[in-house]
């Protein structure tokens, strides 16, 4: 299973953009897919998630109403649509697969890693 994140890149406060993740590879199975974030000297945090199969959707509080995930089945493709972005967004965003849908938050519950994409967002 291979993962490839895209879309990163730099904006000023305010600014949006959008993330792609595309997943490919035989016998990719997984019941949801996660948004990670880590910035430099801090821990790698939960950003959101999304099920496959319904569409549920899951939010960290910091950008709880800025941030919008999608997905579409068909092309193996998770979205992350970021508006009204903020200078303590800037990171290296992760996307990765969940074989269940229990602990979503928990960044271990997560298989499969995509490389990562960097957002910068300045001030």
């Amino acid at each position: 299973v291979q993962l490839q994140a895209s879309g990163g890149g730099s904006v000023q406060a305010g600014g949006s953009l959008r993330l792609s993740c595309s997943i490919s590879g035989q016998a990719f199975s997984s019941a949801a897919m996660g948004w990670f974030r880590q910035a430099p000297g801090k821990e790698r945090e939960f950003v959101c998630a999304i099920t496959w199969r319904v569409g549920s959707t899951y939010y960290a509080d910091s950008v709880k109403g800025r941030f919008t995930a999608s997905r579409d089945n068909a092309k193996n493709t998770v979205y992350l649509q970021m508006n009204f972005l903020k200078p303590e967004d800037t990171a290296v965003y992760y996307c990765a697969t969940s074989p269940g849908m229990k602990g979503l938050l928990s960044w271990n519950e997560y298989d499969y890693w995509g490389q990562g994409t960097q957002v910068t967002v300045s001030s």
